[in-house]
């Protein structure tokens, strides 16, 4: 449970969410399917290679990786060993503008098969924006974000949150990464069905709180 001596920033998961189906964490179950299989197969590593193997895409020039892989191997080394052993590859991966206007893919996933555990990370618009749509937003939407944003504003095409560099980083390791940390140590335990994606998000979720909420004590 929450710390009643948290901020805000730490005690924003309990209503999350779909956020995972959204804008960030798993939308699929299997390495074989979705995001991965319309682009490019992954190869188990060799019994030789350095774990994680890290991939890093151009991301082109509309977007960037608030995260850097250096930066995404040295926020895994922080949890603990257990946690994170058997991932084999942190995949940067980049998308199309369309992929993204459309909706089509989330900001993060985790994906286990084939002697592949993968987390991928995609990128974040350049202008720091995050289009929330032709209609305000509700109020459930921005109580999500507002951790890390409550800059709201209104143009033509619609409404956005606009973020810091800095914020988008705290975004990245507590609601992506960490989700899907969780989403991996998961996967070990669990047989992942379409029947029980409900509570595969809900202890994803719970992963990323507790971390989240260690990463603010140990900041202090």
């Amino acid at each position: 449970m929450a710390s009643p001596s948290l901020s805000r920033r730490h005690t924003a998961w309990k209503k999350s969410r779909r956020f995972g189906d959204i804008k960030g964490g798993r939308s699929t179950l299997k390495l074989n399917g979705g995001i991965l299989r319309r682009v490019h197969s992954l190869v188990a590593p060799g019994k030789y290679e350095t774990l994680p193997v890290v991939r890093v895409d151009n991301p082109s020039r509309y977007y960037f990786f608030p995260l850097s892989a250096t930066e995404v191997l040295q926020e895994l080394e922080r949890l603990p060993q257990a946690h994170v052993a058997n991932i084999t590859h942190i995949w940067l991966r980049r998308f199309k503008k369309s992929e993204y206007e459309r909706g089509e893919l989330p900001l993060a996933c985790f994906k286990a098969g084939r002697g592949v555990r993968v987390i991928v990370l995609h990128p974040w618009p350049k202008d720091m924006r995050l289009f929330l749509g032709r209609r305000k937003p509700e109020k459930r939407v921005l109580k999500m974000y507002a951790p890390y944003s409550e800059t709201l504003i209104k143009t033509r095409k619609g409404w956005f949150l606009e973020f810091t560099e800095a914020a988008l980083k705290d975004l990245y390791i507590e609601l992506l990464l960490y989700h899907e940390v969780g989403h991996h140590i998961d996967w070990h335990h669990r047989r992942w069905t379409a029947a029980n994606v409900r509570q595969l998000e809900e202890f994803a979720d719970q992963y990323a709180y507790e971390r989240t909420s260690i990463r603010s004590m140990s900041s202090r």
